[in-house]
């Protein structure tokens, strides 16, 4: 028995050293060792990445115009991508851009699907703890549509009603924070939320005043009656945690856009044959990153 026993020991003293062999054999790989192999890896492209690969890759909505959305033709159009084409032409590459809903875009951005996120993006401080935003170019605040034959005017008259949201947005933390009496029908994407509007499963839906605002004016029947809710809020480019190579690129060219009036001339292009004389673009552009009191 006891030779026995000193077999099994030393076949078993045989196979972990094996083990420990093959084990630091696969770990390593060109002299690294395994706990660096082990370190997760970065989540987001540098400059030299994107400019390498000759391709900025943007976040954008494909079905929220004025500031996002694809045409007739498919190509995507709007306030935030003509900002994004902007992007790409300075930094001397391809523009791509990929559809993102407002649930998601903490997550594309985070996770490195895309380099920046550019969906009508208002900055908050949940958000800020998960990316990483540049400077701001647009003010907003949060507005409710509503028929004209049934308008609402005030948050009060909400009360015991249905109001449409889009998941993820500030509307849906607003109304769910500061007033959970108001029955909110959620949904993921802009498409889904007018449409639900348009059929009477509600009473109203809210989101960016700037939003409600146009699609009011492409809409007869409909009427923003609550214009500006809440803090007035700011929308901004938004990168993954900690990619400061990019974040810093965006702000310097943030400031030297608004030394050209770059976001005004934007403005005229996408949203002022949607609002006509009715917005004033100063109550909505920001140049230069410098929100203007």
């Amino acid at each position: 028995m006891k030779i026995i026993r000193i077999i099994l020991s030393v076949i078993a003293a045989a196979l972990l050293g094996a083990g420990l062999v093959l084990t630091s054999g696969c770990g390593s790989k060109g002299g690294a060792s395994s706990a660096a192999s082990a370190q997760p890896k970065a989540t987001y492209r540098s400059l030299a990445d994107i400019k390498k690969s000759g391709e900025l890759i943007i976040g954008v909505f494909s079905d929220k115009a004025p500031f996002g959305y694809v045409d007739k033709t498919g190509a995507y159009k709007g306030y935030d991508v003509y900002f994004g084409d902007r992007l790409a032409k300075d930094l001397g590459v391809k523009v791509k851009y990929i559809s993102l809903e407002p649930a998601n875009r903490v997550e594309y951005a985070r996770t490195g699907k895309v380099d920046i996120v550019l969906a009508n993006f208002t900055v908050t401080p949940e958000r800020a703890e998960k990316v990483d935003f540049a400077k701001p170019y647009m003010k907003v605040a949060l507005g409710v549509v509503s028929p004209e034959k049934a308008l609402i005017t005030s948050v009060d008259e909400l009360k015991g009603k249905t109001l449409i949201v889009a998941k993820g947005t500030t509307a849906e933390t607003y109304f769910t924070k500061n007033h959970p009496d108001v029955k909110l029908l959620k949904f993921d994407q802009y498409t889904e939320t007018y449409n639900a509007l348009l059929d009477g499963r509600a009473d109203a839906f809210s989101t960016d005043n700037t939003e409600v605002l146009a699609w009011a004016m492409m809409n007869p029947g409909f009427k923003v009656g609550i214009t500006s809710l809440g803090a007035l809020d700011t929308i901004a480019p938004a990168v993954a945690k900690g990619n400061k190579e990019l974040l810093d690129w965006i702000n310097e060219e943030i400031v030297k856009l608004g030394q050209e009036n770059f976001f005004h001339k934007d403005y005229e292009e996408t949203l002022a044959p949607v609002y006509g004389s009715a917005v004033n673009p100063d109550d909505l552009v920001v140049e230069g990153g410098e929100v203007k009191k």
